[in-house]
């Protein structure tokens, strides 16, 4: 008798971050069809994957660390932790679903199964650099297929002797459901950026632009505690024009408030291969300020739904800021232009195009 075939998902940190979120929408469609789903992840009270209804957990252990080498040491041990936790539970007769490139525990009980392996690219940027060359190697080496979030991620992992898929990430059904209404300014004024509490992700970008325009107001939402955003930014002057909130929950009210949304990500720390908050904005009708790579240059489009600069470029970052927010026409029609670019991204379409490989 053949044996049922399981999905084991694999994701290392779960927090409230763009990669938990998708793989939270993917397993409730999952879950839905009447899968077998186990998860292994670490345990977290407010990550986007806890407390999914029907789903089997298996926890996990990881703790990150500033300090680099230190953070190696974790990680080097959580995928230990991993793989002998669950090389006992998992059969030939699984598929194992890992979520981002850091799984690579999970990976190699696949490979020593004879499981298939499906991994979901999220990311290009992985240092250092030896880790990023061997995480990629085992990829190269275990998965019988790669999904990747955008065309940027694919291009960068160059990885051409496994069947590669395309699918964007979509926004939350149950996002849209709860798009609060809109009360559009008559002048823009509002800017919000949401992101981690990293500064290649532009914080101090955002910090300058807040400062260089007093006449508009700002709020940036990081995922992370107060008290790690105290200490992050120990001693730093900001501008009263500036409102800087930790994780939320709930960013409805965040977006009802914006005008305009921003992602100011260093290309020189950080290239984004995707953009989801970017989308969510999107449902507001918000157009976008974007750095000027990667896979997020597939999910607005230049100059029709925002504007993609360089975020070290102060100058240039300003002129493009104006020439969005500054015009009222100008703004109105980027307005229209991304919610009709929404379109795109809706989520049962992403669930239909995994479920067909999976």
């Amino acid at each position: 008798m053949k044996a049922q075939s399981r999905i084991f998902a694999f994701h290392l940190l779960n927090d409230r971050s763009g990669s938990p979120k998708v793989l939270g929408q993917i397993i409730r469609s999952w879950i839905h069809e009447g899968k077998e789903v186990h998860l292994y992840t670490m345990v977290h009270q407010d990550g986007f994957l806890s407390n999914l209804e029907g789903v089997n957990y298996h926890h996990g252990w990881y703790k990150f660390k500033a300090n680099p080498w230190l953070r190696l040491i974790y990680y080097s041990l959580s995928q230990l932790i991993l793989f002998f936790k669950m090389i006992g539970e998992v059969k030939k007769s699984d598929t194992l679903y890992i979520n981002t490139v850091l799984p690579f525990g999970a990976a190699l009980i696949g490979k020593l199964k004879g499981c298939r392996v499906i991994y979901h690219i999220h990311e290009s940027t992985v240092t250092p650099a030896i880790l990023k060359w061997f995480l990629f190697k085992v990829v190269s080496w275990t998965a019988s297929d790669i999904i990747n979030v955008s065309r940027y991620v694919a291009q960068s992992h160059g990885i051409t002797n496994i069947p590669n898929h395309l699918i964007y990430n979509a926004i939350d059904e149950s996002f849209l459901s709860n798009v609060l209404p809109k009360e559009k300014n008559e002048k823009p004024s509002h800017v919000l950026m949401v992101c981690s509490l990293k500064a290649y992700k532009g914080l101090y970008e955002f910090i300058q632009l807040a400062e260089d325009h007093q006449d508009f107001f700002f709020k940036m939402v990081l995922n992370a505690g107060q008290g790690e955003i105290d200490s992050f930014f120990s001693g730093q002057h900001f501008p009263q024009n500036l409102e800087i909130y930790p994780s939320q929950k709930n960013l409805h009210p965040f977006f009802q408030w914006a005008d305009v949304i921003v992602n100011l990500s260093r290309p020189d720390g950080w290239i984004e291969t995707f953009g989801l908050t970017i989308i969510e904005g999107m449902a507001y009708g918000l157009p976008a300020i974007v750095p000027p790579v990667g896979g997020i240059l597939e999910v607005i489009q230049d100059e029709v739904t925002g504007y993609s600069v360089d975020p070290r470029d102060r100058k240039g970052l300003n002129k493009k800021f104006l020439e969005l927010i500054g015009n009222p026409v100008n703004f109105q029609n980027f307005s229209q232009a991304a919610l009709k670019r929404l379109e795109v991204f809706k989520e049962k379409t992403m669930q239909e195009q995994i479920n067909r490989i999976v």
